[in-house]
């Protein structure tokens, strides 16, 4: 079995890690509060004081962090994993993060014999517990195909896009996607309950048909049951929304659909809401639309 490192268990990175735990892979594990590693401690699990540490003898370095500032310090950091990966390993960021900054990894890892794929991923805590998760990868077609086996185990829908940072376009694709359907699910959500309706039976007819989507059929019954908990945190999708617009900047295009999101998303912010789950969007429209 690979010894595997894994640097992040929150609420996507501990399900991928159990995952890999069940199917008896030897892991070292580091997240910034000790607390979120406990049960994979208690079930073998090796804890590391440092991402350096956990990198140490690891075959596959696997990193789920926030933010790309949390991506550079834990693998280009002081105490990162390049500091101590050994020649040949695989450091594969599920991060969602910059395209920029998967090519800068790649090239720091190049030059110490270091191979990487930046595999960002999509499904939330539902297809993290599940395994049903979608993989995009970006790098070298023999390191996706190396650490494939390993991404097979809590993916289903996993792709080479292309070479390095080619993950995280598409991972861009998928946010700017998700981004102007959520607009689309809370209001016809907060339509269908201002008219008396079930939300529940709403969706059980609407989620079969042309507007089917990922994010009425899973969200909408969040919405539903008043559970506002995340399965990807609002102040996240907002860090990647602000990546796509800092994107399509650089390639000079609009995207104002994108824009409006992004504003909306803001106004969660703004109102306490960064903590909750992207379906949080609907506590926004639902204050809009309150009688003065």
């Amino acid at each position: 079995m690979q010894n595997i490192a894994w640097i992040g268990t929150g609420v996507m990175g501990r399900s991928m890690c159990l995952h890999l735990m069940n199917k008896g892979y030897k892991l070292s594990v580091y997240n910034r509060t000790r607390e979120k590693a406990a049960d994979l401690i208690e079930k073998g699990a090796q804890w590391c004081d440092t991402p350096a540490q956990a990198a140490q003898g690891a075959d596959v370095i696997f990193t789920i962090v926030g933010y790309p500032a949390d991506v550079e310090a834990v693998i280009l950091g002081e105490e990162g994993v390049l500091k101590t990966a050994k020649k040949g390993a695989i450091v594969v960021d599920m991060t969602t993060s910059e395209p920029s900054l998967a090519v800068k990894i790649a090239e720091e890892a190049t030059k110490q014999g270091v191979n990487t794929l930046d595999a960002p991923v999509s499904g939330g805590d539902l297809g993290a517990q599940k395994g049903t998760l979608a993989i995009m990868c970006g790098g070298k077609p023999e390191v996706f195909e190396s650490v494939l086996p390993l991404l097979q185990t809590f993916g289903e829908n996993i792709k080479l896009m292309g070479a390095d940072g080619a993950g995280q376009h598409t991972k861009m694709c998928n946010q700017i996607l998700i981004a102007t359907t959520m607009i689309g699910v809370v209001e016809s959500l907060l339509y269908g309950h201002k008219a008396g309706m079930d939300m529940n039976e709403v969706i059980d007819v609407i989620g079969s048909g042309a507007a089917a989507s990922w994010s009425i059929n899973n969200l909408g019954r969040r919405i539903a049951d008043g559970n506002f908990d995340p399965g990807f945190f609002i102040k996240h999708f907002v860090k990647d929304m602000g990546i796509a617009l800092k994107e399509a900047d650089l390639m000079n295009i609009s995207l104002p659909g994108l824009a409006m999101a992004h504003q909306f998303y803001r106004a969660a912010m703004a109102q306490g809401l960064e903590n909750l789950g992207t379906q949080g969007l609907y506590k926004v429209f639902e204050s809009m639309n309150q009688p003065n």
